[in-house]
């Protein structure tokens, strides 16, 4: 083999050069990450019981789900979590080289097994599923130097402004603001009110479910004589603090109204106050990006600061972002 390249130079030339060619090509299209991709692909499953401890959410939510999932093809094993906010989280571990999107199509089909014997406050609020390593790559802080934008304003602005803009990179399993500080109507009950009119906790959730609906009234003059035909619109969810006082939680035969501002102070709020979370002395949420199974982790970096670069010419005055974690930098 030796005497053949001697012989012929031109021809040892050409498959060097080709070799290298072919090492250049292999540099740029292999997907690089700062350990070699040996984590197998996981899919997360993620639901919420607001207002169980954690040990109903274990009960009724994490073991149903953990009963139709196990088994799944090429599943390795499971870990899960239950908190006392009334979370859920359940991380479903495959065998390496399994393809992620087969995996989760199967998880979600289980899911859809269990979701008859989920309470139906968790289904309401739905069970989600989301491809996605469990390390993360990227971690930032979008705070506020400006006393005009809290925490929960925040939230609010990455969750829509930066979140669903983040996810749409190529590569990225997932991405989520930290916290649940999401604009709520908070409805604070007063215990010694709704004693002395004997109401419980479950009167006001009724009251709520009956009069805060999107509803479809129908339309006057149909198939009629009538010369004109009209649409019923219906005002649909109510938006305003005086819209859910303005609930009428019982009534008696004078006509006396006993409203939802006679028994509670409603306030718009934050969905949550466990946490809170500041950078450099200032009310901040953090952002947390991580990648699918086989993407490249640099390119998804750079793609990820490169959005928040330019997002950041836009943020409201007095706010930015600084990063916190990036495992590229390491």
């Amino acid at each position: 083999m030796l005497k053949l390249f001697v012989k012929r130079p031109v021809l040892a030339t050409v498959i060097s050069v080709l070799i290298v060619i072919l090492g250049i090509i292999g540099i740029i299209t292999l997907p690089i990450s700062q350990y070699p991709d040996i984590a197998p692909p996981t899919i997360s499953v993620s639901a919420k019981y607001s207002g169980a401890n954690a040990d109903v959410v274990l009960k009724s939510v994490v073991v149903p789900l953990e009963q139709q999932i196990n088994g799944v093809e090429n599943m390795d094993y499971i870990t899960s979590t239950a908190g006392n906010d009334g979370s859920a989280r359940i991380t479903v571990n495959f065998k390496i080289g399994s393809d992620p999107n087969i995996a989760a199509v199967n998880v979600q089909n289980a899911v859809a097994r269990a979701t008859p014997q989920l309470p139906q406050e968790v289904t309401l609020a739905g069970v989600t599923v989301k491809k996605r390593q469990t390390s993360t790559l990227l971690a930032f802080s979008v705070y506020s130097d400006n006393p005009a934008f809290d925490q929960t304003f925040l939230q609010n602005y990455a969750d829509i402004n930066i979140v669903p803009v983040i996810k749409r990179i190529q590569g990225v399993g997932d991405a989520s603001a930290s916290g649940q500080m999401d604009y709520s109507m908070r409805i604070w009950l007063n215990a010694s009110k709704m004693a002395s009119y004997g109401l419980v906790p479950s009167d006001i959730t009724a009251a709520l479910k009956e009069q805060n609906i999107q509803a479809a009234p129908g339309q006057f003059g149909e198939s009629s004589n009538q010369p004109f035909q009209y649409v019923i619109k219906y005002p649909g969810t109510l938006t305003d603090t005086s819209q859910f006082g303005n609930i009428v939680i019982r009534s008696d035969l004078r006509g006396r109204l006993l409203r939802l501002r006679d028994v509670a102070k409603i306030e718009l709020g934050a969905y949550s106050y466990l946490q809170t979370s500041s950078t450099n002395g200032h009310p901040s949420v953090s952002i947390y990006v991580s990648q699918v199974a086989g993407s490249n982790a640099r390119e998804v970096i750079r793609q990820t600061l490169e959005v928040m670069k330019t997002a950041e010419k836009s943020f409201p005055k007095g706010v930015h972002f600084a990063v916190l974690k990036n495992v590229d930098a390491f």
